[in-house]
């Protein structure tokens, strides 16, 4: 199913027709590879797209990143506690942020390039979508939208909270409306 400019519009009404432009090549080569290929499984990767993204707004997570540097989180995340500046480094990006050394690594071995060195790369148009897909298919969201799950079920996965989950169930009944 090739997504249609009309449908990304329905679920994100704030993105703009640049944005939507820009991406949706990139949703309609990379979801296919990555298996986001029935109806559940797009309706609840956009919607998780929507709000990780603002709606297509954010490839690079706003926070400097410097969260992730010490703690319980940074070891969660595998960022180096000796070297400062991991956090602010493998910070969140992609439109699902893809954040820590540990996730920038097992992409990079994925692929077959070198993130580490330059992690700005999934800031590229091509490569923000290839990670959110990338990550949704690592993450097993592929089967646990086909068996059902909810909306907050797929946040979990996703955030591993419930963060904005009213509004990733507002997205999900717009893409329920556009995904048919």
């Amino acid at each position: 199913m090739k997504l249609l400019p009309t449908q990304i519009k329905h679920i994100m009404p704030s993105a703009t027709i640049s944005d939507t432009g820009k991406y949706l090549p990139w949703l309609n080569e990379w979801m296919p590879k990555y298996g986001i290929t029935t109806i559940p499984r797009i309706r609840h990767f956009l919607s998780q797209v929507a709000h990780e993204s603002g709606q297509l707004r954010y490839v690079k997570e706003m926070a400097s990143g410097a969260a992730y540097d010490t703690g319980r989180l940074a070891k969660i995340l595998g960022n180096t506690l000796e070297k400062d500046g991991d956090g602010q480094k493998y910070k969140g990006r992609g439109l699902i942020q893809i954040t820590g050394r540990n996730n920038y690594s097992a992409l990079g071995k994925d692929w077959g390039i070198d993130v580490m060195s330059d992690p700005s790369i999934l800031e590229l148009p091509e490569y923000v979508i290839r990670s959110a897909c990338w990550f949704w298919w690592k993450k097993g969201l592929n089967r646990l939208s086909d068996k059902g799950a909810t909306v907050r079920q797929v946040t979990r996965k996703v955030n591993g909270g419930q963060n904005g989950l009213a509004e990733r169930e507002e997205f999900y009944r717009r893409a329920c409306e556009a995904i048919k």
